[in-house]
């Protein structure tokens, strides 16, 4: 049985007061919702996984170096992640693929990166809005998936986060039809690669666009454990009713 998940990404938003918010979302729930994390930005790290001691709520990092250690000037280590007391790491995501021409190749390194330091990676895929309309956008989840997920993946270590690109952050939300597809792709994939046992038991991520108003009908969806939620994992206001959305352990 998979645990639903529900993912908060702060994306380079928040300082020492945000912390706030965490306290009031602990409010909110009970040991009978959904797993949740919250992604900070890397200078809140240690101050919110001491917040959170206790309370349930897992905090994890945006990103990773593939390396140990070494001369790359303003990066973070798995090892320095895991150090802080968090124990997830957001991969892959589009803005990083997009922005810091991330490949495939250079996700999988992260992957196991986040592994050998004992961090589940929850791993970002999805089409662009250009692929989509030229109905591609299967061919590319699993183009990513399979230079993306390394071998050895589990459900312990490791997420997958399906974003189309084009609803991230606008608004746009994909049919519930078109999220199904995709999800039920992704899941099929992962049980030929991995096996039924493990392929079935990796929890998959919608993410783009959700909002307290539309989370419920998507995670009517078979194949969707939980979500990755931007903008409005920054309010535990505006958190607390996606994750109460998520049917209970």
């Amino acid at each position: 049985m998979r645990r639903n998940l529900a993912a908060g990404n702060w994306k380079m938003n928040g300082t020492a007061a945000a912390l706030s918010e965490l306290d009031k979302l602990a409010t909110y729930l009970s040991p009978d919702d959904a797993e949740t994390v919250i992604c900070p930005p890397a200078h809140l790290l240690f101050s919110a996984c001491e917040k959170m001691r206790g309370t349930g709520i897992a905090i994890g990092a945006q990103d990773c170096h593939s390396a140990a250690s070494g001369a790359f000037t303003g990066d973070i280590s798995a090892a320095m992640i895991a150090e802080t007391g968090a124990t997830y790491v957001i991969l892959g995501h589009s803005e990083r693929r997009d922005a810091h021409a991330e490949t495939d190749s250079d996700v999988a390194q992260k992957v196991r990166a986040a592994w050998g330091a004992s961090l589940t990676a929850i791993l970002c895929i999805g089409e662009s809005g250009v692929d989509r309309e030229a109905g591609n956008a299967l061919d590319i989840i699993q183009k990513q998936l399979a230079g993306s997920v390394p071998e050895g993946a589990t459900g312990a270590n490791l997420v997958i986060a399906y974003e189309p690109i084009w609803a991230i952050g606008t608004g746009k939300v994909p049919t519930l039809a078109q999220i199904v597809e995709a999800h039920d792709f992704i899941r099929a994939h992962l049980i030929s690669r991995f096996g039924q046992t493990e392929g079935d038991a990796i929890r998959l991520l919608y993410g783009g666009s959700v909002k307290p108003d539309n989370a419920a009908e998507i995670f009517t969806a078979e194949n969707v454990d939980g979500a990755l939620v931007g903008g409005a994992s920054l309010k535990a206001d505006d958190f607390a009713p996606i994750i109460k959305a998520l049917p209970q352990a």
